[in-house]
Protein backbone atom coordinates (compact mmCIF):
# COMPACT_ATOMS: atom_id res chain seq x y z
CA UNK A 1 0.00 0.00 0.00
CA UNK A 2 2.90 2.57 -0.93
CA UNK A 3 0.05 5.02 -2.15
CA UNK A 4 -2.35 4.84 1.53
CA UNK A 5 -2.63 7.84 3.60
CA UNK A 6 -4.26 7.86 6.49
CA UNK A 7 -7.08 9.20 8.32
CA UNK A 8 -9.07 10.17 11.88
CA UNK A 9 -12.36 9.25 12.23
CA UNK A 10 -14.13 8.96 15.57
CA UNK A 11 -17.71 7.18 16.21
CA UNK A 12 -19.43 10.36 18.49
CA UNK A 13 -20.80 9.64 20.87
CA UNK A 14 -24.64 9.15 20.02
CA UNK A 15 -22.77 6.70 17.16
CA UNK A 16 -21.69 4.39 20.15
CA UNK A 17 -25.00 5.03 22.03
CA UNK A 18 -27.14 4.27 19.51
CA UNK A 19 -24.94 0.72 18.49
CA UNK A 20 -23.84 1.42 15.19
CA UNK A 21 -20.12 1.11 15.62
CA UNK A 22 -20.18 -1.96 14.20
CA UNK A 23 -21.90 -0.73 11.65
CA UNK A 24 -19.27 2.06 10.63
CA UNK A 25 -16.49 -0.55 11.02
CA UNK A 26 -18.34 -3.05 8.26
CA UNK A 27 -18.31 -0.01 5.95
CA UNK A 28 -14.92 1.24 6.53
CA UNK A 29 -13.42 -2.29 5.73
CA UNK A 30 -15.95 -2.88 3.03
CA UNK A 31 -14.78 0.11 1.48
CA UNK A 32 -10.80 -1.14 1.36
CA UNK A 33 -10.12 1.05 4.47
CA UNK A 34 -7.75 -0.98 7.26
CA UNK A 35 -7.76 -0.38 10.68
CA UNK A 36 -4.37 0.69 12.45
CA UNK A 37 -6.10 2.15 15.57
CA UNK A 38 -8.82 1.88 17.81
CA UNK A 39 -9.30 3.25 21.38
CA UNK A 40 -13.22 3.87 23.06
CA UNK A 41 -12.44 6.41 24.92
CA UNK A 42 -14.44 9.32 26.63
CA UNK A 43 -12.44 12.79 25.72
CA UNK A 44 -11.30 15.51 27.85
CA UNK A 45 -12.31 18.94 27.69
CA UNK A 46 -9.34 19.69 27.14
CA UNK A 47 -8.66 17.11 24.08
CA UNK A 48 -12.17 18.00 22.63
CA UNK A 49 -11.41 21.48 22.55
CA UNK A 50 -7.45 20.61 21.17
CA UNK A 51 -9.26 19.03 18.10
CA UNK A 52 -11.96 21.35 17.49
CA UNK A 53 -10.18 24.50 18.17
CA UNK A 54 -10.63 26.17 14.76
CA UNK A 55 -14.21 26.45 15.84
CA UNK A 56 -13.05 27.69 19.21
CA UNK A 57 -14.89 31.33 17.88
CA UNK A 58 -17.97 30.20 16.50
CA UNK A 59 -21.72 29.98 18.75
CA UNK A 60 -21.99 26.28 18.84
CA UNK A 61 -18.58 25.16 19.98
CA UNK A 62 -19.76 25.21 23.57
CA UNK A 63 -22.19 22.84 22.83
CA UNK A 64 -19.97 20.96 20.82
CA UNK A 65 -17.31 20.39 23.58
CA UNK A 66 -20.46 19.48 25.48
CA UNK A 67 -21.50 17.10 23.47
CA UNK A 68 -18.12 15.25 22.13
CA UNK A 69 -16.88 14.66 26.14
CA UNK A 70 -20.49 13.53 27.52
CA UNK A 71 -20.16 9.66 26.72
CA UNK A 72 -17.41 7.55 24.74
CA UNK A 73 -16.28 7.69 21.51
CA UNK A 74 -14.46 5.21 19.59
CA UNK A 75 -11.48 6.81 17.77
CA UNK A 76 -10.34 4.92 15.24
CA UNK A 77 -6.57 5.60 12.92
CA UNK A 78 -7.12 3.96 9.19
CA UNK A 79 -5.53 3.42 6.02
CA UNK A 80 -5.78 2.98 2.44
CA UNK A 81 -5.70 4.60 -0.90
CA UNK A 82 -6.98 8.22 -0.31
CA UNK A 83 -8.24 7.62 2.67
CA UNK A 84 -9.70 11.16 3.96
CA UNK A 85 -11.99 11.36 0.84
CA UNK A 86 -12.89 7.60 0.67
CA UNK A 87 -13.97 8.21 4.39
CA UNK A 88 -15.79 11.34 3.69
CA UNK A 89 -17.82 9.60 0.51
CA UNK A 90 -18.87 7.19 3.44
CA UNK A 91 -19.85 9.39 5.85
CA UNK A 92 -22.21 11.62 3.66
CA UNK A 93 -22.48 15.69 3.91
CA UNK A 94 -22.53 16.88 7.80
CA UNK A 95 -26.43 17.61 7.87
CA UNK A 96 -27.75 14.20 7.76
CA UNK A 97 -30.62 15.87 5.86
CA UNK A 98 -28.71 17.02 3.24
CA UNK A 99 -26.67 13.47 3.23
CA UNK A 100 -27.47 10.95 0.53
CA UNK A 101 -28.97 7.71 1.41
CA UNK A 102 -26.28 5.05 1.21
CA UNK A 103 -24.47 7.16 3.36
CA UNK A 104 -23.67 6.75 7.44
CA UNK A 105 -25.07 10.18 8.14
CA UNK A 106 -27.46 9.88 5.81
CA UNK A 107 -28.93 6.19 7.00
CA UNK A 108 -28.46 7.30 10.66
CA UNK A 109 -27.66 10.70 11.46
CA UNK A 110 -30.12 12.82 12.96
CA UNK A 111 -28.59 16.56 12.74
CA UNK A 112 -25.91 17.95 12.38
CA UNK A 113 -24.02 17.67 15.80
CA UNK A 114 -25.54 14.02 16.36
CA UNK A 115 -24.72 12.88 13.50
CA UNK A 116 -22.58 9.51 14.01
CA UNK A 117 -19.22 10.21 12.96
CA UNK A 118 -16.37 12.66 12.33
CA UNK A 119 -13.90 12.43 9.95
CA UNK A 120 -10.51 14.82 8.87
CA UNK A 121 -10.90 16.84 5.99
CA UNK A 122 -7.27 16.88 4.78
CA UNK A 123 -4.28 14.84 4.82
CA UNK A 124 -2.80 18.39 6.88
CA UNK A 125 -6.16 17.90 9.49
CA UNK A 126 -5.60 13.91 9.64
CA UNK A 127 -1.91 14.23 10.42
CA UNK A 128 -2.92 17.07 13.69
CA UNK A 129 -5.89 15.18 14.56
CA UNK A 130 -4.07 11.68 14.87
CA UNK A 131 -1.29 13.32 16.77
CA UNK A 132 -3.98 14.04 19.22
CA UNK A 133 -5.58 10.93 19.24
CA UNK A 134 -2.61 8.41 18.66
CA UNK A 135 0.87 10.44 19.28
CA UNK A 136 2.64 6.98 18.97
CA UNK A 137 1.31 7.17 15.65
CA UNK A 138 3.29 10.44 14.49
Amino acid sequence: MSDATRTLVLVKPDGVARGLVGEVITRLEAKGLRLVAAELRTLTREVAEEHYGEHRDKPFFGSLVEFITGGPLLALVVEGPRAVEAFRALAGATDPVKAAPGTIRGDYGLEVQNNIVHGSDSDESAAREIGIFFPDLG
